[in-house]
């Protein structure tokens, strides 16, 4: 009985730890720019969406506080996030993201339309190397050293095993992350689809080109690739 009782306990701080961290990466000013910029964005809307009620906010993360699996994305798209307030969730990128989640037992389904749908990540989280939405989809040096913070927080808070970064600036955002604590040292590795790297105290960085429109569209990524990276990731986490 005191096992269980020990192993509730645990459970309630780290879900109130998860809880408390999200709630200050939503209420975050860090960035005046970004912080206009999706204000501006949640005004004018976009005209498929001119019913909603846009986010407009940093998005928080999303997904199991107890996750060995960490996906590390580049920032919320302007009509995708920050209209939901969901990481991936309400455009192309995300119906690829979680299709794959799905398929690899990360996810109790692949859709991903709203807060609201039913999505629940099993042994997963969702992160960003920034957490609002930037113009152009670039995020500033200064924008994302400002955003490491929440980063290191979720570091720091998860059993995470396996980092998945999609794209090189959430590679990059890893390894600093590493080295910043300690479970990395050396040269920055190169990034590439389904590259693999050791990372020290037992972690793996997995990398995966980003599932952006810009990819799938034109055959950079495709589903076979990106689920090729998800079965790594369980070779990783589940060896036997």
């Amino acid at each position: 009985m005191r096992g269980v009782a020990g192993m509730c306990q645990s459970w309630l701080k780290r879900m109130r730890g998860w809880s408390r961290l999200n709630r200050e990466i939503v209420h975050c000013a860090l960035c005046p720019r970004l912080r206009d910029h999706c204000k501006t964005v949640a005004a004018e809307k976009r005209r498929a969406y001119s019913n909603w009620d846009y986010w407009g906010r940093p998005v928080p993360n999303f997904g199991d506080p107890r996750a060995r699996l960490l996906i590390v994305g580049l920032a919320p798209g302007a009509h995708g996030a920050n209209r939901t307030g969901r990481m991936f969730t309400g455009d192309r990128s995300g119906d690829w993201l979680y299709r794959a989640l799905a398929k690899a037992g990360f996810a109790n389904q692949p859709a991903s339309t709203d807060q609201d749908d039913g999505l629940q990540l099993h042994d997963c989280a969702i992160t960003a190397a920034c957490h609002c939405a930037p113009p152009a989809n670039k995020p500033t040096r200064e924008e994302l050293l400002n955003c490491a913070r929440w980063f290191e927080s979720t570091d720091q808070l998860l059993p995470a095993k396996v980092f998945l970064a999609l794209g090189q600036i959430a590679w990059k955002a890893v390894i600093d992350q590493g080295k910043r604590s300690g479970w990395y040292e050396g040269k920055m590795p190169k990034f590439g689809h389904a590259a693999k790297v050791a990372l020290g105290d037992g972690r793996w960085l997995v990398g995966s080109f980003h599932p952006s429109q810009q990819n799938t569209f034109t055959g950079k990524l495709t589903e076979p690739m990106f689920d090729e990276v998800f079965g790594t990731i369980r070779s990783l986490l589940d060896p036997n």
